[in-house]
């Protein structure tokens, strides 16, 4: 590749001549662009790798000399890719991007910044079966009498979930530790942050997180709601290392920003408690009540494979002396408290205790729901297990005895006090059995409905 010279306005430049395709590198490691040949002599692509979201000018010539302006393109969400074309076989045509900085709000509008369908996405009124709107599951709803979901703030939630403007250096989204094809979890035993540090938990999965009695987040739940948790990644000198009053003020000057939070609010003032709330509004919506389960749950299980309905009585105590179902109850499989699975003694995560200090709660975490589990890998909060055969396979077999284990995975059931570990003393087809249940939990609708999805516009 080679770089060619540029007018003292221009950071970035590219030549395109007949089928050949050359392209400069960035200037100081920011901004880079790239242009690669396509299918035919006359096709290629223009991408623009650009977290600080600038405006870029594409100019067209033939001589160097005289420069002819065939576009703007505004980079919204650190990248831009878009298609060209030329007439080979004739005089050389070069391309140029530019950056001018007095044209840098002209194509600020949530039109060109965003995606978004002509009539909002439901996020407000989702078809939820019978069983979720009465007790007990009405119940586990964490949802605020001053926070309800609506359709205008959950989309808003939405921008706000995949903008990497939320991160100091523009580099790291919400959704790039909570990827929506993994059942918003990160694939990664430990999340990468801004500057490339990694942080100390694996990334819990957000499916069903509006199904939380105890309405706090974290697996330690240093977070007391839902709220709250939104802004505390943002301000993790590891994940996104960002200042409130930054985020605001990066915020507002954006157009299609203030014309969301109008929208949402009535005004366009963007303030922490409007971001935490739309954010909020976003993930609450995150309801998995489409996986073969449902199905299953409405026939009788005539859909599960013998080997399935193996697993779901395991799972439920109807063969066998498992426990599941105690602390992922049915039909959101959330938890009503926080536990100690026996994981580990000496503790080398406190979990909860480690926020309160108490001895009693040393070892405690938060049970996530079992909601797309399947999806969810690696398991536990340090990732330790890699498939849900080891997660069977330690429930079954590999619980270490320690002062705060929690009843449910004890021997011994009330009037009796409680013993050691529970072993479950599963042969390996029920292992099998009951990982295939897991499975059935499964939604593949959520993890590819568009309304979950990156609604930023990168070009095509």
């Amino acid at each position: 590749m080679k770089a060619i010279s540029a007018p003292k306005t221009t950071t970035l430049a590219a030549l395109l001549a007949f089928s050949q395709f050359i392209s400069t590198i960035a200037v100081q490691g920011a901004p880079s662009l790239s242009l690669t040949p396509g299918t035919s002599q006359s096709t290629g692509s223009l991408t623009i790798n650009d977290p600080n979201n600038q405006t870029w000018v594409i100019s067209v010539s033939t001589n160097f000399t005289v420069w002819n302006e065939v576009t703007a393109w505004k980079v919204f969400n650190g990248s831009f890719h878009t298609s060209l074309t030329f007439q080979p076989g004739g005089t050389p045509v070069f391309y140029r991007a530019t950056f001018d900085p007095a044209r840098q709000t002209i194509m600020d509008t949530t039109a060109a910044a965003l995606l978004l369908p002509a009539s909002p996405f439901n996020y407000a009124n989702p078809a939820l079966p019978a069983n979720y709107l009465t007790p007990p599951i009405s119940l586990e709803d964490n949802t605020p009498t001053n926070n309800p979901i609506t359709d205008a703030g959950a989309a808003l939630g939405r921008v706000l979930f995949y903008d990497k403007r939320l991160s100091t250096n523009q580099t790291i989204a919400c959704a790039s530790c909570h990827q929506q094809q993994h059942g918003f979890s990160d694939p990664r035993t430990f999340s990468v942050g801004f500057n490339g540090s990694l942080g100390t938990r694996n990334a819990m999965g957000l499916t069903q997180a509006r199904y939380y009695q105890r309405g706090h987040f974290f697996w330690d739940e240093r977070a007391n709601t839902l709220e709250d948790q939104t802004l505390q990644p943002i301000q993790n000198p590891i994940e996104m290392g960002m200042t409130l009053p930054a985020l605001v003020s990066r915020l507002a000057a954006e157009p299609f920003y203030t014309n969301l939070f109008t929208q949402v609010f009535g005004t366009p003032d963007v303030t922490t408690n409007r971001i935490s709330f739309a954010l909020a509004q976003f993930v609450r919506s995150m309801v998995s009540t489409n996986s073969r389960y449902d199905v299953g749950r409405r026939i009788g299980f005539a859909n599960f494979t013998a080997q399935e309905n193996l697993g779901r009585q395991i799972f439920f105590g109807q063969t066998g002396n498992a426990t599941c179902a105690v602390c992922h109850a049915p039909d959101t499989f959330s938890a009503a408290n926080i536990f100690n699975n026996g994981l580990e003694f000496p503790y080398v995560d406190k979990g909860v205790g480690g926020i309160t200090g108490q001895a009693a709660d040393m070892g405690l975490f938060k049970a996530p729901s079992l909601r797309n589990i399947e999806l969810t890998a690696p398991y536990m909060h340090d990732g330790r297990f890699a498939t849900l055969e080891q997660v069977v396979a330690f429930y079954n077999a590999g619980i270490v005895d320690n002062p705060n284990l929690s009843p449910p995975l004890r021997t011994g059931r009330p009037p009796q006090p409680p013993g050691g570990p529970l072993r479950l003393n599963l042969t390996a087809s029920e292992q099998s059995a009951l990982v295939a249940f897991l499975k059935t939990l499964t939604d593949t609708n959520l993890t590819t409905d568009p309304k979950f999805s990156d609604p930023f516009n990168y070009g095509n």
